[in-house]
């Protein structure tokens, strides 16, 4: 059985998503941040587990903005538009990346 090598794709931020998505990392890595120190100075559950929560959304959210934008940009790209196979493998690229996610 012959298997062929994975496509790879290359897959770019718009400029104007870059700050959205910096803002969102930096959001939860202020939330990391004080779920670590809630943690290692003993904070409430409740608290502790809200927080990893924020965490995580503000994650999510900065990495559907990332695949938005690549989808965005590999289903309206000014190049060769009758190369449909490379465009197929980009949207199975972009697909697979959503579903890390979800």
């Amino acid at each position: 059985m012959t298997t062929s090598p994975p496509v790879t794709t290359s897959i770019s931020v718009a400029d104007e998503d870059v700050q959205r998505i910096l803002n969102r990392l930096r959001r939860a890595e202020g939330q990391l941040g004080a779920v670590i120190r809630m943690v290692a100075e003993g904070g409430e559950c409740r608290e502790v587990i809200t927080q990893l929560a924020a965490t995580r959304r503000a994650l999510d959210r900065a990495g559907f903005a990332m695949i938005a934008s690549g989808l965005r940009q590999c289903t309206t790209d000014d190049g060769n538009p009758d190369d449909l196979e490379t465009a197929a493998a980009n949207l199975a690229a972009m697909e697979r990346l959503f579903l890390t996610l979800a």
